[in-house]
């Protein structure tokens, strides 16, 4: 009901009048709830003895987002990203070579090529390993042994 009237508060004024007292706690206990989570502007107010007044509430554009089958403008701005530097990526592809089961002088071979590598070619690499997945290890390691050498070549 509350988005109906977005941006403008609701009127609930009638709503109100029609809940007896328990519904009336179970209405200001989920409004606040919302509140409490970003999703609506409650307009509650307890009194010093206990008393609860409501005023007109009001869904919040994040409580909009959330009732948005796609997730609203929250699914566009709260998107992550997440920028590995070229160092941070060798570093990790060489710990999986280093971890291998290839014999040592293999190992190096590899390292050492990694290493030598351009920003580029490590960034072309890491998709290719995100693609391979790097779950299924040895279609991981035979697209390193591949950029490895078409790097140095």
């Amino acid at each position: 009901m509350l988005a109906q009237s977005y941006p403008r508060p609701h009127d609930v004024r009638q709503l109100l009048n029609e809940m007896d007292d328990a519904a009336a706690k179970r209405y200001a206990a989920n409004l606040i709830y919302l509140e409490e989570h970003g999703l609506a502007e409650s307009a509650i107010k307890y009194g010093m003895d206990g008393h609860v007044a409501s005023g007109l509430p009001r869904i919040t554009a994040k409580g909009m987002d959330f009732l948005a089958d796609d997730g609203g403008l929250s699914a566009i701005l709260g998107v992550v990203t997440v920028k590995l530097h070229e160092d941070t990526l060798k570093e990790l592809i060489g710990n999986r070579i280093a971890e291998s089961d290839l014999p040592a002088p293999e190992k190096n071979r590899l390292l050492d090529q990694l290493e030598s590598l351009p920003g580029e070619t490590i960034k072309h690499l890491t998709f290719k390993l995100v693609d391979a997945g790097l779950a299924n290890w040895p279609a991981a390691l035979q697209a390193i042994e591949q950029f490895v050498h078409r790097g140095i070549s």
